[in-house]
């Protein structure tokens, strides 16, 4: 019963890390778009297309963090201190993104500055968020129950290409939303950004799956394994077909399928990452029913998760569909 309750919460909190990328990337996208945006009105316009949205994209980071910590207290525990640095930053850089957002609105002179300070809070928040990934990616040492970390062990070569990954990443996916949204020469410029930020998403991908293997031997084992290793091809041809899309979407100046397709794209790389971690929680070290908590915990969670969700999802979607179509004049407060 124990392992049914756990993995029900390993399938919850993938889906709240999930939904929060995908929000709030796009958001943080937006902000990473900024620089190459010189019209101070078409800064405006892509402010005014994430604005009825994206305070509520981070509540999927505080339920995931919140739900980590009481589903499972053992891995929450032990990545917090090899984690806290780049946490901190990452908190830090969202907050002070926050307050940009909000001194932006009200601003008269003032404006390009803090255009500047939004655009490096989304940078820092989405790089930080990159070496995360890298971290986990590169697995961790543990002796005696407890994960062996230095302060920099976080950042590594590979925690840092990943983090400019993230970046790409969620530069494209602001693209792609920014392209449905908006029109004119704003949407043609865009059409031109994406293209060279898929580029560059194109040789980070190819760069990280070469390095992975050599990072972590467990993960060359099990992607190279002549059993398993056909199947595991279908994942990166998928994201092949998925690329080629996108840059064909691009090329005819498809409206809608940029933002989708680049949703698929990272759809997938996450479906790599849970297909190279599973069944651990702690990369190849603590499985996710080692650190699970009491079965009474879990139940007493999964009814509270069960009655907010539908109301989060209900509120999400509808904020969406509600300030759906084109943003053709900048909002105010």
């Amino acid at each position: 019963m124990e392992n049914y309750l756990a993995f029900t919460w390993l399938l919850l909190i993938g889906f709240f890390v999930i939904m929060y990328v995908i929000s709030d990337g796009l958001d943080l996208g937006t902000g990473i778009l900024f620089p190459f945006v010189k019209s101070q009105h078409d800064r405006d316009l892509m402010i005014s297309s994430i604005l009825p949205v994206w305070d509520g994209n981070q509540t999927w980071l505080v339920l995931g963090g919140a739900s980590l910590y009481g589903a499972f207290p053992l891995a929450f525990s032990a990545l917090l201190p090899v984690l806290y640095v780049p946490l901190f930053f990452m908190l830090l850089a969202l907050l002070f993104r926050g307050i940009t957002f909000e001194f932006r609105l009200k601003a008269k002179t003032s404006i390009k500055r803090w255009d500047r300070l939004f655009f490096l809070g989304s940078v820092l928040a989405a790089f930080v968020q990159g070496i995360v990934l890298g971290t986990f990616v590169q697995g961790f040492k543990v002796q005696n129950g407890i994960l062996v970390f230095g302060y920099l062990s976080w950042f590594t070569p590979f925690s840092f290409i990943t983090g400019l990954g993230v970046v790409a990443g969620y530069g494209l996916l602001g693209a792609g939303w920014l392209i449905m949204k908006t029109e004119g020469q704003l949407q043609q410029q865009l059409y031109r950004i994406a293209k060279i930020l898929l580029l560059l998403v194109v040789i980070f991908l190819v760069l990280v799956s070469l390095w992975t293997p050599l990072v972590d031997e467990k993960t060359k084992m099990f992607w190279f394994n002549p059993d398993y290793f056909i199947k595991l091809a279908v994942l990166p041809m998928i994201t092949g077909v998925l690329l080629a899309s996108l840059w064909y979407m691009l090329h005819k100046q498809q409206e809608r399928f940029p933002f989708w397709l680049t949703t698929g794209v990272f759809l997938c790389a996450y479906a790599g990452f849970l297909i190279n971690s599973w069944p651990y929680l702690i990369p190849h070290e603590i499985t996710y029913w080692q650190a699970a908590a009491p079965r009474n915990t879990l139940q007493f969670m999964l009814v509270g998760v069960l009655i907010m969700l539908p109301i989060l999802l209900y509120y999400t979607f509808s904020a969406y569909y509600i300030f759906r179509g084109k943003v053709k004049e900048v909002i105010k407060y």
